[in-house]
């Protein structure tokens, strides 16, 4: 999923999350499933590191 990798609205979100592409990027990853998918491939101490920085 090397897409959630490099998405520009994570970029945004990661500049200044209180954008409104921002936000509406972590509104998208509560229920996109492509996110879930991301993170479900990645090794538990950097899941763990995503899930601080981004939550859910």
């Amino acid at each position: 999923m090397k897409s959630c990798e490099n998405c520009r609205f994570r970029a945004k979100y990661d500049k200044n999350p209180r954008s409104l592409l921002g936000r509406i990027w972590k509104w998208h990853i509560g229920w996109c499933p492509g996110w879930k998918s991301y993170l479900k491939s990645l090794a538990p101490a950097e899941k763990e590191k995503m899930t601080n920085i981004y939550g859910k």
